[in-house]
C-alpha cells in the first residue's frame, strides 16, 4: 500500500485557522439606516442621486377664453339690470292711443275725454255724436261725406258745433263750424299749426275754441 504523501512533504502548507479570516466589521457595508453623511434625497440632484425625490409636475393654470372675458351682457354695459332693461323695452313698444284706427280712437278715447273736459267747464247737458255725413254748410251741399263730431246743448240744438275729419286721420286736415239756432258758421281750419296731434291736444283745442265762442259755463 502506497504511503500517503504528506502535505508538508509535497510542499503544500495546510491552511491554518488564522488563514480562515472572518470578514472584518470595519469594512463599509450598505445599510438602510441613514447617516449624517448621506445627502437628503429631497435636496440632492436627481442626476447625481437616483434616490432623490422627483419634482411633481404642476399643471399650468387654465385661463378663460378671451371671448368669455370680453363679452358682457348689453344690460351690464348700460348699467341697467336685466329686468329693468326688459321692462323699458316693453314700455317703448307699447302703442299709444293715437296709433289706434281712426274710428276706434274717436269712439273709445276722444269722445269720453271731450265730454269730461267740457263738463268740467260747467256744461252738464252736452250731447255728442259721431257720424259720417255731408258738411252742413252753404256751398258744401254737394261735397262728399266725411266723419264729424256733432255736439249740442242748451235745449238741444240751440248751440251746436261740428268738428270735421275729411281725411279720416287725426293727423290730417280738420275743420270746425258752429251755430246758435241758425245756419252753421263759415268752415274754418282746426289745429293746422300743430306738427303732431295727441289726444290731450285734440281735447284742449276744441275746449279752447268753444271757450272763445263764449259757450262754456264761466262765460
Amino acid at each position: 500500500m502506497a504511503d500517503q504523501t504528506n502535505q508538508n512533504q509535497a510542499g503544500e502548507v495546510a491552511p491554518t485557522t488564522t488563514d480562515k479570516q472572518v470578514p472584518s466589521t470595519d469594512s463599509p457595508e450598505a445599510t438602510d439606516i441613514p447617516t449624517a453623511n448621506t445627502p437628503d434625497p429631497k435636496a440632492a440632484n436627481p442626476e447625481d442621486n437616483p434616490n432623490a425625490a422627483k419634482p411633481v409636475a404642476v399643471p399650468p393654470k387654465r385661463e378663460k377664453p378671451a371671448a368669455a372675458v370680453d363679452e358682457k351682457p348689453a344690460a351690464a354695459a348700460t348699467g341697467e339690470k336685466p329686468a329693468a332693461a326688459a321692462k323699458a323695452a316693453k314700455k317703448e313698444k307699447a302703442p299709444s292711443v293715437e296709433d289706434k284706427p281712426f274710428v276706434e280712437f274717436i269712439e273709445q278715447d276722444y269722445l269720453p275725454a271731450l265730454q269730461k273736459a267740457i263738463a268740467q267747464q260747467g256744461v252738464q247737458d252736452l250731447q255728442v255724436s259721431f257720424a259720417k255725413q255731408k258738411v252742413p254748410i252753404t256751398g258744401f251741399e254737394s261735397a262728399q261725406e266725411c266723419w264729424q263730431i256733432i255736439g249740442s246743448w242748451k235745449e238741444i240744438g240751440l248751440r251746436q258745433f261740428n268738428l270735421y275729419f275729411p281725411e279720416e286721420d287725426i293727423q290730417g286736415k280738420k275743420g270746425f263750424s258752429c251755430n246758435e239756432g241758425k245756419k252753421p258758421s263759415t268752415l274754418e281750419s282746426f289745429l293746422i299749426d300743430e306738427r303732431k296731434i295727441t289726444l290731450d291736444l285734440l281735447v284742449f283745442g276744441l275746449v279752447q275754441r268753444l271757450d272763445g265762442q263764449k259757450w262754456l259755463g264761466r262765460n
